[in-house]
């Protein structure tokens, strides 16, 4: 017997219609490209997304049609998240950070109809144009006052294709599992895998998201999302604010600590989302200046494993409270958040802090596993560690026009490859990516928990560790580190202060001191790079 409820499909569109309605006077505030701070509304933005929608319907754009978007954070991609998805369309969000040949590759596989492009990226865009073949026309997402000259076949100017429409348009229904944005996987090691979302998907994380044991997302927010357009939905937080309501803040191309502190003051935030290495820049920014948040009440840390040292700076010495969280592009992407339970109120800050270092447990909708070797579930004890696996319903079934092949397993779980804990209270910790795990003479070491230990080190702002081969204990760990500028931080310095926090065959073998670290697109040590360039090190005790 099935239930006597009206069967509405959860879509894209209702998003945007909610908050245009309901919401419609409350802010959306973006670092134009073009220069000056643009202030919009969440009423113009259901208006003009549907002006979008008109207009790409009159250029050919069909139900299912992928729509690539080359863009920094701001109110007009905002607009296209809606407008395309909203008519049917699959919105492409194309990550710049790629390498040029790896930007053609997903263009061309996505089969992307029309390109969206931020005046940054039309010479990126220009120097691929012979390798996009199929692409129909490039939509530059500015006026015609700041239209770029260029070589560029079909270039059309964004604002004059909106504004040449009229708005009344309603939004088409269809069913909710129709697919809706696409994002590639960053393509460390081979060419990028898209994750295909769907409607439903996408409307039931974002109700994780506002939820209080998600991001707590809220009308009474305002949010700064410096976590990219361009990396998995910027973490769900365009949809999820729509659905609440709650001010957006875009940063656009400014992500350095100074810009980024003004917009936090000036707009009141109260919310703010990014990976380590941008909160590494706002927070040297704050010490360097003797600077305070004075709105700011929380960050959402992801990406990454977030540093013990970052998160007690966050706490201790700015009140802002950490929410710890992972996620992958395959999971869209909120898997875990690290929100702390009433039983832990009563708990020290350093107890408190030795949860909040955790990614977190999992929010309503995702099951998450251990297994063994064997394939045999763990135990959730906290000590027990293995390949972590997920299941859901905003979590992939598999990658766009089958690449990679069958990725879930008879029961329906994908395999993150991370490496991980899971402790009683359903906390989950990430131990290490299971090819970055350091396996020295029969025990296992977490080049994660090396780094975050190293990070403490006064002098020290970034590090990466990776596995050396050695002739007795088979691989040992080499600590490669980033100096504070002018400090003189020593090898020994770095090894003295590990010996009190990790066990003796824990403590790396040797230190050397670089200028900078590799990253992948998405921020993430780039330690293929790392093992590459360091493949014929000997270390000291070799």
């Amino acid at each position: 017997m099935l239930g006597l409820i009206q069967d509405r499909p959860l879509l894209i569109s209702s998003l945007i219609e909610y908050s245009g309605l309901n919401h419609g006077d409350v802010e959306i505030v973006s670092r134009s490209v073009e220069g000056p701070i643009h202030r919009t509304n969440y009423r113009n933005v259901n208006l003009r997304a549907k002006k979008l929608a008109q207009a790409l319907g009159k250029l050919g754009v069909e139900l299912g049609d992928r729509i690539g978007t080359i863009a920094w954070n701001g109110y007009r991609h905002m607009e296209i998240y809606f407008g395309v998805s909203g008519m049917g369309a699959v919105c492409h969000t194309i990550n710049p950070r790629l390498f040029p040949e790896q930007i053609a590759y997903i263009v061309n596989h996505a089969e992307d109809k029309y390109i969206f492009v931020d005046l940054t990226f039309v010479p990126l865009i220009e120097a691929l144009k012979d390798h996009l073949k199929n692409v129909k026309g490039f939509i530059v997402m500015t006026d015609e006052a700041h239209m770029p000259e260029s070589a560029l076949d079909n270039l059309l100017c964004y604002e004059t294709l909106v504004e040449a429409e009229d708005g009344d348009y309603a939004w088409p229904q269809f069913d909710e599992m129709t697919a809706c944005s696409l994002c590639y996987t960053s393509g460390t090691t081979g060419n990028p895998k898209g994750v295909l979302y769907a409607n439903r998907s996408t409307v039931l994380h974002s109700f994780c998201v506002c939820a209080n044991d998600g991001l707590g997302v809220s009308n009474r927010d305002s949010i700064l999302a410096v976590v990219p357009m361009f990396h998995a939905n910027a973490w769900g937080l365009p949809y999820a604010a729509a659905m609440c309501g709650a001010k957006m803040v875009m940063p656009g191309a400014a992500m350095d600590g100074p810009s980024l502190y003004e917009l936090m003051e000036a707009e009141g935030v109260t919310l703010s989302a990014g990976v380590p290495t941008i909160w590494m820049m706002l927070l040297g920014h704050v010490k360097e200046n003797n600077l305070k948040f004075s709105t700011m009440k929380r960050t959402v840390i992801g990406g990454s494993a977030a540093p013990r040292s970052m998160i007690e700076t966050f706490v201790d010495g700015h009140g802002v409270e950490v929410i710890h969280a992972w996620g992958m592009t395959e999971t869209s992407p909120l898997g875990t958040t690290g929100n702390l339970l009433k039983k832990h109120e009563n708990l020290s800050e350093k107890e408190r802090t030795d949860i909040r270092v955790k990614q977190g447990r999992t929010v309503f909708g995702v099951e998450l596993k251990i297994t063994g070797d064997d394939g045999e579930e763990l135990p959730r004890d906290g000590v027990a560690f293995g390949d972590l696996k997920v299941r859901g319903p905003w979590i992939t079934s598999g990658y766009f026009k089958g690449e990679g092949g069958q990725v879930l397993d008879d029961d329906g779980w994908f395999t993150t490859g991370d490496v991980g804990t899971i402790d009683p209270d359903g906390y989950m910790q990430i131990t290490d990516r299971s090819k970055d795990v350091i396996k020295s003479g029969g025990e296992w070491i977490s080049s994660i928990d090396v780094e975050n230990e190293a990070l403490g080190c006064p002098g020290i702002v970034e590090a990466a560790v990776i596995a050396i081969p050695h002739p007795k204990w088979d691989e040992r760990p080499l600590v490669i580190a980033v100096k504070e500028k002018d400090h003189a931080v020593t090898r020994e310095d770095v090894l003295h202060h590990l010996e009190n926090s990790l066990a003796k065959w824990q403590l790396p073998d040797d230190v050397v001191f670089v200028d900078e670290l590799p990253h992948t697109a998405t921020g993430k040590l780039l330690k293929t790079k790392l093992r590459e360039d360091f493949k014929d090190y000997k270390l000291p005790t070799a």
